[in-house]
């Protein structure tokens, strides 16, 4: 999918894993992911997947995901194949996506497959669109936006909502502050690179091109 397409329309996705790296071994556990179009979700996907070891205690604790709910769960070979097809052509928008994507491209490549658009991070963005948050964590920037939630945080879906959520503050945000109504997906990559001293400035020139 092309750059220039719509930054309403994206897979907004949320991994929760066995460790900190693909690098080192760690495996996903858990996908969640919703599809965004012309700003409303229309799809949502979510499945646990068994990586073929037992994961640690401290994840047991922090996501709520135990060893005996993956030993029923299908291995991530299946999954990912299965949510390969559910993204299709379509960007994507992770929270921290550095983590997400690193995840994402080994699951794939486990299976021959590879991302066919582009990834953005809703931290970086947020990082210069809402400066005055305390922080820029997920439950955080809920809280501060004030966005519904059910108070459910490390379990993908919920968290892939939550970030689909956030990520529709910020392109109002760009249409309430600088009028741009339609916003691009490339726009927010490149906002993504901007200091935030040079935020201001910068949206303002492409608003008056």
């Amino acid at each position: 999918m092309s750059k220039l397409t719509p930054a309403d329309t994206v897979v907004v996705l949320d991994f929760e894993t066995s460790g900190l790296s693909p690098k080192q071994g760690e495996r996903a556990i858990e996908i969640g992911a919703v599809l965004l179009e012309n700003g409303q979700i229309t799809g949502r996907f979510q499945e646990l997947m068994n990586p073929g070891f037992a994961i640690p205690a401290f994840i047991e604790s922090y996501t709520g995901i135990s060893n005996a709910m993956l030993a029923d769960a299908p291995p991530c070979a299946e999954v990912m194949e299965r949510f390969y097809q559910f993204v299709g052509p379509h960007n994507m928008v992770a929270h921290n996506a550095s983590f997400d994507r690193s995840f994402l491209t080994a699951e794939w490549a486990y299976i021959g497959r590879q991302a066919q658009a582009e990834f953005a991070c809703s931290m970086l963005l947020s990082r210069r669109l809402l400066q005055d948050a305390p922080n820029h964590k997920l439950a955080t920037l809920v809280a501060h936006q004030q966005i519904d939630n059910q108070g459910i945080f490390h379990r993908a879906l919920a968290d892939a909502e939550m970030t689909a959520q956030l990520w529709l503050c910020l392109l109002k945000q760009l249409q309430q502050q600088f009028k741009i109504t339609q916003p691009s997906f490339k726009l927010m990559q490149q906002l993504s690179s901007q200091s935030k001293a040079n935020i201001v400035s910068f949206l303002r020139r492409y608003s008056q091109q």
